[in-house]
Parts: structure tokens; C-alpha cells; sequence
């Protein structure tokens, strides 16, 4: 990779710089707690994952946790896995997230929208009373701190009221999407036992109206543990015989009374996407995740109480969880329930001039998306509340970077671009957003605070300006506590902790730059390796998506029974497009000058349709299962993928290539 200096494409001016929270952080860090004063976000960063014990403790007093009994010292122990954060520490994680209520009882704490694109407001007082309404009724019900309760839910305010009352009374929250069927659903709630499930009659997307009472009575079917079924009417239709009403519960006025429990105290669980199996499920903490989203939001967000937080989700996807904890820094948080492009490819653009939002998350997918469409985002919105343009799910490509800074460059002030890199595994980001370092095209502005990000050769050296593994060398307080059903914890270690010892390792490509910024290649699990150079399908994905007939590819490489390497190219066409000669040749030729001519591919093959897993991510590593002749119900787990009858045609393909 090149070290040149290249030019940021943006660049914080002197007064955001200085008024950003982490700049304030700082001071108050070098004041409090030999933090440097000088040297900016690197030597902050340094100082932060050298004296890791006292950096927590900072972000602990500057965002005023409360412990309800003290925490015996910061790190009990610090091997991974098992380190022990703040032992003896008790806290309650949703009484922090409704702490705003206090001093701003008539704002909006919520903002929701569905495809009317009309934000209606639930107030901070009005979130209060029903989460304390609803965890009093869960409490008559029964359910007890460890408990689990899950939700079938869209993104809408009763998925969070449910989210903080289950948080308050110590049970262990877990949600799907209820555009996910019954099959991937029960993968994921049969393997922790709910004792609630709180669920909508359907939903509206795209348009339309989809009832889900058929899917909802499978599940209460099929899930014995349940106690109690909640219903919300989301399409207006009766409540089912044996089930409570969501009105019911929640029209109580009721303080909320918070369970203190330890800072391990399982919190909710997440799951992978589960395409060659059993979905994991991630396990993590009522304290690790309240400290961790405190520092990720507060401070490389730079979010507060004047903010408008809005992020494209569903409550499937752990950035759900992430907007969710927008809370927590009495920032108003954006729930958006429809289709990302209803009713035009610039809804998500409408939804953010709607509601004023100052930071907007979205996926590259969708970045890429408007520009192919030739959506003006700037000049067709009023956008002047926004701040940021987030980005995350897949690295946002150089031109997606570009596009962005193009659009808005003439509305005066300059956009902050920030494509940001985590996981589900840990509900945070690893590298991303710092609202006081410039950016760099297609490049990611720094590790994390507190996150010992590097990149690794297979020996365990460490690489700068290279591409290695992602590995994180210390722990982080939002890493799983466990996974559940995995008693001995060996699914947890050999998840992360098995090629290199004592550290985890994330399963992705990157590199670190001498300029302290981050490349994402892709999935390090699907690599690429011809003639004994690895290479990222994110890079190639990026070239060749460029060409405006393409709508998008997956590559995969496969090691063949002879010691030959087939690497195939597989595209979907953009409509009116056809894959003739001169289309192949500005394909390969696009690879060879953009990237090398290693990166051209043995085959350029038309598909019907890319699969993905339900959150919208490539499926790199069943494809390349079922060419190497793996049998379809062996190579993946069929409730993970968006479209199952598009895997057809790749085992077609394995068919007539054995």
C-alpha cells in the first residue's frame, strides 16, 4: 500500500476542534488524571490504551456513572477472554439511559418515523412513565433479574420501552426483526428460553402492509418457556386469545425502579448472522456496554443533549442496540420503521431533514446506492442540521468518500465523513469516528480510545502500512461475557482467541497506516490469495462496482483438489445492462489499472442476484462452500439468508463443474 502523503479530504476547522467534548475530555483527563495535554488524539489514544485501568476510570467520573456500590478496582483481570471489569460494582444500565428526564422532561427523548416520513415525539417523561409502567407489569409477571425477554419487533418506541424496562429489572434483552421468518427467528430465541415475548400483528415497508400472526403463532408454538405474549397492534388488529395488551401494560404511572445489578450482569444477547450455522449468541454487559457507548458516542460522536442521532437500522442489527444508547448521552435519538428507498432512493435524506438530525448513520450500501442513482442529497434536502454522515456494515469504497464531500461541499460548511469498523461481537466500533482528526479518502480516522487496535502478520508481528489480521491486543469492557449455551467457553475462544493467543482476532483485512488511520479490506475469512499475495474483496468489489453496469459482485477464491486456484467474478447486472465483450474487457482492464492484474479474476459469470445474510452483508464464505461441493443444507443456514432460491444457481454451477 502506498505511504504517500496524501491530502485530507476534510479537515476540522480550530473552533470544532476546540469544542469538541473529546478536546474538553482531555483537559479535564490531563487535569485529573496525567492524561497528555499536548500531542491531540494520538498521544490521547497512546496514553489511553498504556494506563487502560486508569483511562476507564476517567470515562467513568467525566460521564458520571453511577455505581450504586463502588467498584473494588477498574480491572480485576485483564486475560482474554474472561477479563473482570469493575468487580464489585453495581449499576443499573437503563437508569442511566433515562437519566435526561430529569432536566428535560417535555423534549423529545424518541423520534419516530415510518414511511409517512412525519416524526412524531415521545417525550423524555413520557418514555419514563411507560418504562417504568411496563418493568413494574414485567415484575407481577414474574420475570427476574437473568430472565430472558425478547422481542419480535420493528424499530418503533415500543421496542425501546420493552429494551430499558427489561434493562431495569435485570432481564436479558434479545430482538429480531419481523421481517425475519419463523425458521431464523427460533434460531436465535429457542437457544436462551424467553420468558416474554413481546410482538406486532405485521409491518409496513415499501408501501405495503405484511401480517405477521401466522409467523408470531409459530413462535409462541414453538418456544415453551413463555409466560406471557405482549401485543402490539401495529396494523390494528385484535389482540389474540391468551395474549396481554401492549396498551394495558404500559398506561401505568409508575416510577421506575432500577435493579442494581453486578457490572457483568448479562444485558441483552446479540446474535452473528449464522450463515454456516447456529447463530452465536453474543452475550454482553449491563456495564461494559454502558461505559463503552459512553466513550463511543459521547466522545468520537462528540453527541449531547442538543443532538439528533439517526441511524438506517432494524432491530435485527446491533446498530439498533448502538442507536438505542443514544440515550445515554441525552441525545434525541431517530427511529425510522420502512424501507431504506420508499418511496425514492433519497427517503433516508428526507427522514434526516425531517428530524433535524445532526448525526446520520447509514450503510455504504446505500452511500453508493444514491450516487449510482444520481440523488442529490445537499441540494434537494435541507441538510443543514447535519454534522456527520456516519457509515458502516461494509468499508464505504474511495468514491463513496468523494461523492459525499462533493455533494456537500457547497453548502459552506464541509461534511465530516466518518465510515466506521466494529462488530456485533463487541456492539461498538474498533475504529471510526474522531470528530478532531481530519480524513483521509477512503480510509477510517483511528483506533478507538481505549481499543489497542493492530494489524498482524500470521507469526504475530505487527504490520504498519501493510495488510495483516485485525487484532485488538487488550480487552475492551463491551466483549462478550460469554456466549450462551457454551458452558466451558471454548465456542467463545476459538471464535476469537485461537490464533493468537491472549488476543483477539476480528476476522477482518486491514492496514494501519503510518498516519495512524485504518483500512478495511474485507473479511479475512474469505480471503483472497492468488500467487501467494492476500488481497481483500472489498477492493475489488469497490473497482468494479464503479462501472455503472454493474449493480454489484461477489468474488470468491477457491483452492483446487490439484493445487490451482479458481478465482471467479460473479456480477449483477444493472437493468438494460448485457455482459458482452466489450463490458468484460472494461471490467478486467478496470482491475488491472485500479488494482494489479493478479486481481483479475479466471471468470466473469452473470448471476441473478447476490445473497446476503438478513443485515445486508455479502455472503462470501457459503458460496464458496457450495462451489468447492458442499451440499446446500451444509454449507449454510438457510434462516440467514435474504433470498435462499439465489443460491440455486451457485450450486447449479458446483453441478456442472464437478
Amino acid at each position: 500500500m502506498s505511504t504517500a502523503n496524501p491530502q485530507p479530504l476534510w479537515q476540522p476547522d480550530p473552533q470544532r476542534i476546540a469544542q469538541a467534548r473529546i478536546t474538553r475530555f482531555q483537559a479535564w483527563a490531563a487535569e485529573h488524571h496525567g492524561a497528555p495535554a499536548e500531542g491531540g488524539y494520538p498521544a490521547l489514544h497512546r496514553w489511553s490504551v498504556d494506563q487502560l485501568e486508569t483511562f476507564w476510570k476517567a470515562v467513568t467520573e467525566w460521564f458520571d456513572v453511577r455505581f450504586s456500590t463502588p467498584y473494588a478496582r477498574v480491572l480485576g483481570d485483564r486475560a482474554m477472554p474472561g477479563a473482570q471489569w469493575f468487580p464489585g460494582a453495581t449499576l443499573n444500565y437503563a437508569e442511566h439511559a433515562l437519566r435526561a428526564a430529569a432536566d428535560r422532561a417535555d423534549e423529545p427523548a424518541l423520534l419516530h418515523v415510518d414511511e409517512t416520513h412525519e416524526p412524531r415525539p415521545v417525550t423524555w417523561s413520557e418514555l419514563r412513565r411507560q418504562v417504568g409502567s411496563l418493568a413494574a407489569e414485567l415484575r407481577a409477571l414474574g420475570v427476574r433479574p437473568g430472565d430472558r425477554v425478547s422481542g419480535y419487533l420493528p424499530n418503533i418506541p415500543q421496542a425501546v420501552v420493552a429494551l430499558l424496562a427489561s434493562a431495569a429489572v435485570g432481564a436479558v434483552w434479545t430482538s429480531c426483526a419481523p421481517d425475519f421468518g419463523a425458521r431464523s427467528v427460533l434460531d436465535r430465541f429457542q437457544q436462551v428460553e424467553p420468558v416474554v415475548l413481546f410482538t406486532v400483528d405485521g409491518y409496513r415497508y415499501g408501501g405495503k402492509e405484511h401480517d405477521r400472526r401466522e409467523t408470531v403463532a409459530e413462535l409462541r408454538r414453538e418456544l415453551p418457556t413463555l409466560r406471557a405474549v405482549v401485543h402490539i397492534p401495529l396494523l390494528g388488529t385484535e389482540t389474540p386469545e391468551g395474549a396481554l395488551e401492549w396498551s394495558a401494560l404500559t398506561a401505568g404511572d409508575t416510577e421506575p425502579v432500577f435493579e442494581q445489578v453486578p457490572f457483568d450482569h448479562p444485558l441483552w444477547v446479540l446474535y452473528s448472522s449464522g450463515t454456516t450455522g447456529l447463530p452465536k449468541a453474543i452475550v454482553q454487559s449491563q456495564g461494559g456496554i454502558l461505559v463503552e457507548h459512553l466513550k463511543q458516542l459521547g466522545l468520537h460522536c462528540d453527541l449531547g443533549p442538543e443532538d439528533r442521532f439517526f441511524w438506517y437500522t432494524s432491530t435485527g442489527w446491533m446498530m439498533w442496540n448502538f442507536l438505542v444508547s443514544g440515550l445515554l448521552t441525552g441525545t434525541t435519538i431517530v427511529l425510522y420503521d420502512g424501507s431504506p428507498g420508499y418511496p425514492d432512493t433519497g427517503a433516508q435524506w428526507r427522514v434526516a431533514e425531517r428530524t433535524r438530525a445532526t448525526l446520520y448513520g447509514t450503510s455504504a450500501a446505500y452511500v453508493m446506492a444514491c450516487r449510482k442513482a444520481g440523488v442529490h442529497p445537499a441540494r434537494d434536502y435541507d441538510l443543514s442540521t447535519v454534522k456527520c454522515v456516519a457509515t458502516t456494515g461494509s468499508p464505504l469504497p474511495p468514491d463513496g468518500f468523494r461523492w459525499l464531500h462533493d455533494e456537500f461541499a457547497g453548502r459552506g460548511a464541509a461534511l465530516w465523513i466518518a465510515s466506521v469498523s466494529g462488530g456485533t461481537d463487541v456492539c461498538s466500533c474498533f475504529a471510526g469516528a474522531v470528530p478532531t482528526l481530519p480524513v483521509y479518502t477512503g480510509e477510517l480516522q483511528a483506533p478507538g480510545l481505549g481499543t489497542d487496535l493492530q494489524s498482524w502478520d500470521p507469526s504475530g508481528k505487527t504490520l504498519v502500512d501493510e495488510v495483516g489480521e485485525l487484532v485488538v491486543t487488550n480487552p475492551m469492557p463491551s466483549m462478550p461475557i460469554h456466549f450462551w449455551n457454551d458452558p466451558d467457553g471454548r465456542r467463545y475462544h476459538d471464535s476469537y482467541f485461537d490464533t493468537y493467543p491472549g488476543v483477539w482476532r476480528h476476522g477482518d483485512w486491514i492496514t494501519v497506516t503510518s498516519r495512524g488511520t485504518v483500512v478495511i479490506h474485507g473479511r479475512s475469512d474469505s480471503t483472497l490469495n492468488r500467487q501467494g499475495v492476500r488481497m481483500g474483496s472489498a477492493d475489488i468489489y469497490e473497482v468494479v462496482e464503479r462501472l455503472p453496469e454493474i449493480r454489484e459482485s461477489l468474488v470468491i477464491g477457491i483452492e483446487q483438489p490439484d493445487g490451482g486456484y479458481w478465482m471467479p467474478l460473479f456480477v449483477h447486472l444493472a437493468p438494460g445492462a448485457v455482459l458482452d465483450e466489450p463490458l468484460l474487457d472494461r471490467v478486467k482492464q478496470a482491475i488491472r489499472t485500479q488494482l494489479s492484474p493478479r486481481h483479475i479474476p479466471d471468470e466473469i459469470i452473470e448471476v441473478p442476484g447476490i445473497p446476503h445474510t438478513l443485515t445486508g452483508k455479502r455472503i462470501e464464505v457459503p458460496v464458496k462452500r457450495l462451489l468447492q461441493g458442499t451440499p446446500l443444507d451444509k454449507a449454510v443456514n438457510p434462516g440467514s439468508i435474504d433470498n435462499l432460491a439465489l443460491l440455486g444457481f451457485y450450486e447449479e454451477l458446483a453441478r456442472k463443474r464437478a
